[in-house]
């Protein structure tokens, strides 16, 4: 088994090469958390945000930089993604919106990077577009929740 490194022999940063290794199916699933004062979570709900529908706008913002995740991640490979999901939640019990992303593909290398890249670029979204209400919103708990396809198979987070 080859193991696959970004450093080389010679100590160089480099891109792993992926060439040998053989596509399948993979999928990965990403959460972010922004955190706010419950009036602007009823801003964001009645839709009165000045700068529109922040739910939707975070959607969009976060399927786009799923798909250009290898331009903004350094040594991150260019992806023929299927299918990217984002879904922003209203938690009022946290005083929260709650981002799940989904990204699925058949390549050589994972998806963990556009599910993350997604999730962080929604919850960047929803900041920039709230900001001008609650400069204090907080963006937490970005992490990968599940990652399923190649060779190290299936992970899922183990929540406390």
């Amino acid at each position: 088994m080859t193991v696959l490194k970004q450093v080389s022999p010679s100590g160089r940063t480099r891109m792993i090469d992926v060439g040998a290794k053989p596509a399948t199916k993979r999928e990965a699933r990403a959460f972010a958390r922004v955190e706010m004062k419950p009036e602007t979570l009823s801003l964001i709900t009645k839709n009165r945000i000045e700068k529109g529908n922040v739910l939707e706008v975070a959607r969009l913002a976060g399927i786009l930089a799923a798909k250009k995740t290898s331009e903004i991640i350094p040594l991150c490979h260019p992806l023929n993604i299927e299918l990217v999901e984002v879904d922003v939640q209203p938690n009022e019990e946290v005083g929260s919106l709650d981002i799940n992303t989904l990204v699925r593909l058949s390549g050589k290398t994972g998806v963990e990077m556009e599910a993350l890249t997604a999730a962080s670029a929604a919850a960047l979204t929803v900041y920039d577009m709230c900001k001008s209400v609650d400069k204090g919103m907080v963006i937490s708990d970005i992490k990968l929740m599940m990652k399923r396809g190649g060779r190290s198979g299936l992970y899922r987070r183990k929540e406390k």
